[in-house]
C-alpha cells in the first residue's frame, strides 16, 4: 500500500480563512480564520454548521462564525483527508482517510466504522446519492510512485457492498457528485485532453451511459459542485498548464449555469486550490457557499524592492 502522507501544514506567514459567498448579493464574509491550523473542505450541515478537516480531524463550526471550530470525537478513526461529505439525513459524514478507506462517522460523535474493502485500491470520497444509499468516490490504483495511474470513478452502497466502476478510462479523474435529481454525476477528466494535466468538466449517467464533455477551455477545471436547487454549478479554475490539483496557487470560483457551461462567471480569484473546495460546499438551501483561501502575509518590500514574506 502507498506510504501515507502527514496532514497539511499552512506556511510562514499563511492563514487558512474559511468563507461564505452570499448568492444573493456576492458579498463574501469571513467566518473563521487559522494561523495555527490548516483547515480545508467546508460541507454544510442543515442546522447551519460547516464540517472541515485539519490536522487529521473532522471539526465543526457555526457557518455565521459565532464560535470556533470544535472537533468531533471518532473513536478509531485514521487521520483523514479533504475528502467527506455529509448524509442527506444529517447525521452521518462519511470520509476519506489516509489508510485510503472511507469511513462513517457520527456527526454527533462515536464510533466510526469503515465502509471501503480491501480491494487494493485507494478511495477518495466526493458524492452520496440524493437517497443516500450509494457513495461516489475516485478509485486510484498506483503503479509505483504514480498514483494516478489508473483513476476511475466508482460507487459503491453506504454498507461497503455493490462496488461497481462508473468510468472505465484510466486517465486521471476527480470530483464526483451527484445532480440533486440523481441523473447525472459530474466530475472532473482529462480523458478529453492529449494535454496532460488538462482536466475539464464532464458528467455521466451513474450507469456509465451518456458521458459528455461540459467545459472547453483553456483553463484546468476541477471540483464541480451542483447548487440544491440543480440550476448552477461552483468549480474550481487553476491557470492553464496546472497539473494536478496542487495548492498555494492563484485560482478562481467560478459558477455557470448548468444550461450553459461555456459562459461561467469568476466569483472570486484567490490564493488556494487543493483544501478549497474538494467536497460539496453549498448550504442547503442553495443560498450561500462556502469555500478555504489561504493568504500568505507580505510586507511591502526590502531594500531591493523585493515582495517579502512577514515572519
Amino acid at each position: 500500500m502507498t506510504e501515507e502522507i502527514p496532514a497539511r501544514r499552512l506556511r510562514s506567514g499563511q492563514r487558512a480563512r474559511i468563507r461564505v459567498w452570499d448568492r444573493a448579493s456576492g458579498a463574501i464574509r469571513d467566518v473563521h480564520e487559522s494561523r495555527e491550523r490548516l483547515y480545508e473542505a467546508p460541507n454544510w450541515t442543515a442546522d447551519g454548521r460547516l464540517v472541515v478537516n485539519g490536522d487529521g480531524l473532522l471539526w465543526t463550526l457555526p457557518a455565521d462564525g459565532s464560535a470556533p471550530p470544535r472537533a468531533i470525537a471518532a473513536n478509531g478513526l485514521p487521520d483523514v483527508n479533504n475528502d467527506h461529505v455529509l448524509s442527506p439525513d444529517g447525521v452521518t459524514v462519511f470520509a476519506s482517510a489516509n489508510d485510503w478507506h472511507i469511513w462513517a462517522v457520527p456527526l454527533a460523535g462515536g464510533d466510526a466504522r469503515r465502509v471501503t474493502n480491501d480491494d487494493g485500491g485507494m478511495h477518495f470520497l466526493h458524492g452520496i446519492s440524493p437517497g443516500g444509499t450509494l457513495l461516489g468516490y475516485v478509485r486510484l490504483e498506483p503503479e509505483g510512485d504514480n498514483w494516478w495511474a489508473s483513476a476511475t470513478i466508482h460507487t459503491v452502497r453506504i454498507d461497503g457492498s455493490g462496488d461497481v466502476a462508473v468510468t472505465t478510462d484510466p486517465g486521471p479523474a476527480d470530483g464526483c457528485e451527484w445532480t440533486p435529481d440523481g441523473e447525472w454525476i459530474l466530475f472532473n477528466t482529462e480523458q478529453f485532453s492529449a494535454e496532460p494535466g488538462h482536466a475539464q468538466l464532464a458528467r455521466v449517467r451513474p450507469d456509465g451511459a451518456g458521458l459528455e464533455q461540459l467545459t472547453f477551455d483553456e483553463r484546468v477545471n476541477w471540483f464541480p459542485h451542483v447548487a440544491p436547487t440543480g440550476d448552477v454549478v461552483v468549480y474550481l479554475s487553476y491557470p492553464p498548464g496546472t497539473t494536478g490539483h496542487p495548492a498555494d496557487l492563484p485560482v478562481e470560483l467560478r459558477l455557470v449555469s448548468v444550461g450553459d457551461w461555456q459562459r461561467p462567471t469568476t466569483l472570486v480569484a484567490l490564493d488556494g486550490g487543493q483544501g478549497t473546495i474538494n467536497v460539496p460546499s453549498w448550504s442547503p438551501d442553495g443560498s450561500a457557499f462556502a469555500f478555504v483561501d489561504y493568504p500568505v502575509d507580505t510586507v511591502s518590500g526590502d531594500a531591493s524592492g523585493n515582495e517579502q514574506e512577514r515572519p
